[in-house]
């Protein structure tokens, strides 16, 4: 392949700007990990909208980043950054003034495709300006350095922030006047400002040379995959019985059938099909999705059980996050170095391994109780939780690294894309299937209990019934929205204000055994999703065992293997 296309413009500038892009895309990643227990109390949001918070943005990486990848070695990386960070700049103002759960949502899908453009976008840029393989390795190294650095600075910004400039409500129990974590995306909006202002004075650089867009391929995958990941979310809800699910499902599997097709049958397939003609290649693309499911599914949990569920307060969720994200920092010299001597296979099977005893340790603690009503105090995380980091740190670069040697060489570009996008479709997996799977068993195990507490408070059948379908976070984060509903309801069905007044008394009176009910049915939910992620982190192990074993230095050169260490840190 030829070289790329560069302009004229300032190499100095180019690296600033392009550290600055990829550390902003991971700060704002990173957010709703710290700060999912700020948007429940904020939003009164159901399981599916915290849900959407959080995986929408992730959802928007998967679907898009390949495109972009293409559109900027085509027409220009340079235009495609500030189109990244300008999407990031809207997206945050959008999130940082939300008023309500749909906003919020509407934001953070906007900064996720920016993101979706700045991760691929910044690592190009700098790549495109240094032909010398040796420094190349050394500013792909960099950029991971910087990339892991905003994993670590968003919980720490997101505390801080909390801490800060909160200003709570005149009474207890009352809205807060300021929610200080708005500052955060405050904060990241004027990081993307900065990003733009200095990408000004940066080099453009092109490879237009054999690229070419797949656009029914590009369509039907990423249509396919948003069908059926919304229909994931949805799930979360309504069930997984419900009508729209069930629609969503066949939709996205007739989309991805379609897209096999088509690149079956083009000749520049967005993704060669072949590859996984190749058995330690398609394991390999196995334990990308398995294991970066268990990988997320572990820290979304953390992040509602005890973050939303157990009270745990902001700056707490913070040092948590920085026991998740930290050691991919702190580490990547020591899995460069152990990738460059020994088979990263055996990296994944030890990093796995750390994250399923994550996974078991923390299903075996009691969830959903606030440590000031006897639950688990947040100390007792951050043992198993540091665990899950390491295991982290060994294995989101190691999968690219053992992908793209199990190919013949000049198949590597497209493995290690293709393992990329297979990655970040577990990232993205992580908190849909793991809080459809919460919120589901929360739900089973509430319904009946519910319906005692109701009973012995002397309310009556229909209105135990009505209240019996509510779900266990509704009670917990929006108390007053179902107190107002079931009292509107009550008096529409014709019975009399003396008679709805003494209904909503009793339910008051029973406001205690209700929510500790609630919060102990999903903590039981939630310990499900760690114990089936550490399955899942177990049953990648297992696999990575019957992948053929070569060192990574054979077919694989330094500045590959340093992009490799790098793909994925963006977790």
């Amino acid at each position: 392949m030829s070289s790329p296309l560069v302009s004229a413009g300032s190499a100095k500038a180019t690296f600033v700007a392009a550290y600055l892009a990829v550390t902003l895309a991971q700060i704002t990643n990173a957010f709703p990990g710290a700060l999912n227990g700020q948007f429940a109390a904020e939003f009164h949001t159901s399981g599916a909208g915290l849900t959407w918070i959080s995986s929408v943005f992730v959802i928007a990486i998967v679907v898009f980043e390949l495109t972009f990848g293409v559109l900027g070695d085509l027409f220009g990386r340079k235009k495609l950054l500030y189109a990244g960070a300008v999407f990031i700049f809207i997206g945050t103002l959008v999130a940082g003034f939300a008023t309500t759960t749909a906003i919020m949502i509407l934001g953070q899908a906007i900064g996720g495709i920016g993101a979706g453009i700045l991760f691929p976008i910044s690592l190009s840029m700098i790549a495109a300006i240094t032909p010398d393989l040796r420094a190349r390795s050394r500013v792909i190294a960099t950029w991971a350095g910087f990339l892991s650095l905003g994993a670590v600075i968003s919980p720490v910004v997101a505390g801080i922030a909390v801490q800060l400039f909160t200003v709570p409500g005149a009474t207890p129990g009352a809205p807060n006047e300021f929610s200080g974590w708005r500052v955060t995306y405050y904060f990241a909006a004027a990081v993307a400002v900065i990003v733009l202002i200095i990408a000004i004075r940066s080099k453009d650089s092109s490879a237009p040379e054999g690229r070419k867009l797949d656009l029914p391929g590009q369509i039907t995958l990423a249509l396919g995959l948003i069908a059926a990941l919304c229909a994931t979310v949805q799930a979360v809800d309504a069930g997984f019985g419900a009508p729209e699910v069930i629609a969503g499902y066949v939709i996205g599997a007739v989309l991805l059938v379609a897209f096999v097709i088509i690149e079956l049958k083009t000749k520049a397939p967005l993704i060669h099909l072949s590859l996984f003609r190749n058995p330690s290649y398609a394991i390999t693309s196995i334990v990308a999705v398995t294991g970066m499911f268990a990988f997320l599914a572990i820290a979304f949990s953390t992040s509602v059980a005890v973050g939303a569920l157990g009270g745990v307060e902001t700056w707490m969720m913070a040092v948590l996050f920085v026991f998740i994200q930290g050691p991919a920092f702190l580490l990547i010299p020591v899995v460069g170095w152990l990738i460059h001597r020994f088979s990263p296979r055996w990296m994944l099977t030890a990093g796995f391994l750390l994250m399923a005893a994550c996974g078991y340790w923390i299903s075996s603690l009691p969830l959903g109780t606030p440590q000031a009503f006897g639950g688990t105090p947040w100390t007792a995380f951050i043992l198993p939780l540091f665990l899950l980091g390491i295991g982290f740190a060994l294995t989101v670069g190691s999968v690219t690294a053992v992908a793209i040697n199990t190919v013949e060489p000049n198949y590597i570009g497209m493995a290690s894309a293709t393992t990329n996008l297979l990655r970040d479709l577990g990232f993205a997996l992580g908190p849909v299937v793991g809080s459809a799977i919460a919120f589901s068993v929360g739900a089973a195990i509430f319904g009946p209990q519910i319906g005692g507490i109701l009973s012995g408070a002397g309310l009556p059948a229909e209105a135990v019934a009505g209240l019996s379908h509510v779900p266990p976070l509704g009670f917990l984060s929006g108390w007053e929205g179902v107190v107002a509903q079931f009292s509107a309801e009550t008096l529409a069905s014709g019975a009399p204000q003396q008679a709805v007044d003494g209904a909503v008394a009793a339910l008051s009176d029973s406001r205690a055994a209700i929510q500790g009910s609630a919060g102990a049915s999903l903590g039981s939910g939630f310990q499900m999703v760690y114990l089936i992620a550490a399955i899942a982190a177990t049953a990648s192990a297992v696999l990575t065992l019957f992948i053929s074993g070569k060192k990574t230095d054979l077919p694989v050169s330094d500045e590959e293997l340093a992009e490799t260490i790098s793909d994925g840190v963006a977790a």
